[in-house]
């Protein structure tokens, strides 16, 4: 069974699809890319996953279920959407509690994700002071709190510089290795391919190029391969 599962997904606002027929899945083990330019419907196919959006038509099942049908969904999915959504008076560490506390998950599992994103030191220090790579790690941290089996992440490397950037590729890679299911969404070609198993190209709201990252370039360079495809879907509305 597919970590996650996208089939035929439709989300319409009036008149206006914001995605339609969507379908891809993502494997354990696997960090799937969703790739694409800004307003391509990305965001949109994540917050439907995750029970922020209903559906208009389709599905999108986490481990065969629905999100709003997960008995505990924080420990099995693990998400980064808005890393600006941290209370700006509260400390990293208070913020990570306060989750822990709602999930039913003991504090020495704070310490613990805290150090894996490296903001151990940093944690007593409020959230204003952070820059956006340091409430970005807080955002992954909540994310991995549950010990989850799959990760779903928009943007997650805004704000990060190169060495930030490594650090995250490295944190999914093990995540993957270890037998987690990654879908990283971002309109950036090269902070998805030095990291994706497979892609997943979505422009316009609809998927046109979907597989292992290998079989989809072949013979011209990933900057080619990319922009031949969303230049395609230009005009489609």
């Amino acid at each position: 069974m597919p970590a996650i599962e996208i089939v035929g997904l439709r989300k319409s606002y009036g008149t206006f699809d914001a995605v339609r027929d969507v379908s891809f899945a993502v494997e354990p083990g696997r960090v799937v890319g969703l790739l694409g330019p800004n307003g391509a419907g990305k965001t949109t196919t994540l917050n439907v996953l995750l029970g922020l959006a209903s559906a208009s038509a389709g599905t999108a099942t986490i481990q065969g279920s629905p999100y709003a049908a997960l008995e505990k969904p924080g420990q099995v999915v693990g998400a980064l959407l808005d890393a600006g959504g941290l209370h700006p008076g509260r400390s990293g560490r208070d913020h990570l509690r306060v989750l822990a506390t709602a999930a039913g998950i003991g504090g020495r599992r704070v310490d613990e994700v805290l150090a894996l994103v490296g903001m151990d030191r940093a944690a007593d220090r409020r959230v204003r002071t952070y820059s956006l790579g340091m409430r970005q790690r807080i955002g992954l941290a909540a994310a991995l709190l549950g010990d989850p089996q799959v990760l779903v992440l928009d943007e997650p490397a805004n704000g990060l510089d190169p060495a930030g950037m490594r650090w995250m590729r490295e944190v999914l890679r093990s995540f993957a290795d270890g037998g987690g299911a990654v879908l990283l969404a971002s309109h950036v070609l090269a902070e998805v391919t030095q990291v994706a198993d497979d892609l997943v190209v979505i422009g316009q709201g609809q998927v046109i190029a979907d597989g292992p990252l290998t079989d989809l370039v072949r013979g011209e360079s990933l900057e080619d391969f990319y922009l031949n495809l969303t230049a395609e879907t230009e005009g489609v509305r």
